[in-house]
């Protein structure tokens, strides 16, 4: 009785230390996303250098998930996390220093190894709970998302009250005290390891399976895009609705918070309803979103008996910030929901197929701010980085319903009873 207590202490304790060291990767890795504004100004960047500035961090953070997710399996999630951390304090540091934009690049990618964070965290806390819990567990990690918030609020207030190369130290203050608070309270447990005799060609053969390539589609939606609209939506509330940086990163936190914090209760529904009805929904109501976000603003003229009528028609900053919102909740559960698939169809191998899907959900914030950047040089439609995200949603929505939806039986022994009383 005593040896459970223990351990559920220590479990807990493992969590909430994780979300916070979790917390402070995240907001690391977004810091482009509002100090990147007068890095562009300074250094003269069109929308496309301007997006690549922002994706580079969430390259390396990308590309490292994967080997960090197998690390975790193979040495446990203490020592890779804190390791992990620590490495990054340098290079952000050393941001501040930059003055070229290659320069930025570089530094870039090494601040990106703070996103690696999430594939170390998410199989760690995981092995602590139960598996009827661990959707709850991982949702409550991957609330450190709200990271991206916490730079909205952060961030502009040091950048205007003592400019931009500020933020990267005391970012790197922040992070350094955050590596000793881990390390602190954080355990390990040997029977949390992937046994020395599976090999890493073992662990990667679940790779094959195409339920695999399917929730990295989903992640691309719910992750990719939420990296790439929590970097891009600060000087999209700058350029589109002519506000402040301070007003801008605010109400672009409307969006990151909610699409952080609400993770945690995306993984109790998932628990509670399964992965797939909270993925489904999420992707309907992300779709229905971002149909009314892609709408540029529009003056029109027609000829009436009376003569010419012109029309405008756009969003407002009111209506425009509540779809934003909703689409921050609707992804906050998406999170949570594709990493409830992972847990339920790969228990054993958590930390290899988490640290690909979490991969692939890099990847998607990595290239989406760059085709962003793209397509408003382009274009010149803001909107259309809206457009190409409805686009990739109907991708997903078509995917789960010739998958899931269709091979659910609604005829025959198998299928689930229903009745039209109440």
């Amino acid at each position: 009785m005593a040896s459970d207590l223990d351990k559920t202490k220590k479990a807990w304790s493992v969590l909430i230390v994780s979300t916070v060291a979790f917390t402070v990767c995240f907001m690391v890795w977004m810091m482009f996303g509002v100090i990147g504004i007068p890095i562009k100004k300074m250094l003269d960047l069109n929308s496309t250098q301007f997006g690549l500035l922002m994706a580079t961090p969430v390259l390396t953070g990308s590309l490292i998930r994967v080997p960090l997710g197998i690390w975790t399996d193979r040495f446990g999630g203490r020592i890779v996390m804190t390791i992990l951390m620590a490495l990054t304090v340098p290079a952000i540091w050393m941001m501040s220093y930059a003055t070229e934009f290659w320069h930025f690049l570089t530094i870039g990618l090494f601040v990106g190894l703070a996103g690696g964070s999430f594939s170390v965290g998410t199989p760690y806390v995981a092995r602590w709970f139960p598996k009827n819990k661990q959707g709850t567990a991982m949702g409550i990690y991957g609330a450190g998302n709200s990271g991206s918030a916490v730079n909205k609020f952060v961030a502009p207030v040091i950048l205007v009250a003592f400019g931009w190369t500020m933020v990267p130290q005391v970012y790197a203050a922040i992070m350094l005290v955050a590596v000793v608070l881990f390390w602190m309270f954080s355990y390990s447990d040997p029977a949390h390891l992937v046994p020395n005799k599976v090999s890493f060609k073992d662990q990667l053969k679940a790779l094959k399976d195409p339920k695999v390539i399917k929730y990295c589609q989903y992640y691309s939606i719910v992750f990719g895009g939420y990296v790439a609209l929590a970097l891009w939506m600060v000087q999209y509330y700058v350029g589109e609705f002519g506000l402040d940086i301070r007003v801008a990163a605010l109400l672009a936190a409307c969006f990151s918070l909610p699409g952080g914090v609400l993770r945690a209760f995306g993984g109790i529904l998932s628990d509670k309803y399964g992965a797939h009805s909270v993925t489904w929904w999420v992707l309907w109501v992300s779709w229905i979103c971002l149909f009314l976000l892609s709408y540029p603003q529009t003056d029109f003229t027609i000829t009436t008996v009376n003569g010419p009528a012109t029309f405008h028609i756009g969003l407002n900053v009111y209506v425009f910030t509540g779809l934003m919102f909703i689409l921050g909740i609707a992804w906050a559960f998406g999170k949570a929901s594709v990493f409830k698939y992972i847990s339920d169809d790969y228990g054993q191998n958590i930390g290899a197929i988490s640290g690909i899907v979490g991969l692939a959900g890099g990847l998607g914030g990595f290239v989406l701010p760059i085709i962003f950047g793209a397509l408003m040089d382009l274009t010149g439609i803001r909107s259309s980085a809206f457009m190409f995200l409805y686009g990739v949603v109907w991708v997903s929505l078509i995917w789960m319903y010739w998958t899931e939806v269709r091979q659910a039986e609604l005829l025959g022994s198998n299928a689930k009873p229903f009745s039209l009383q109440s």
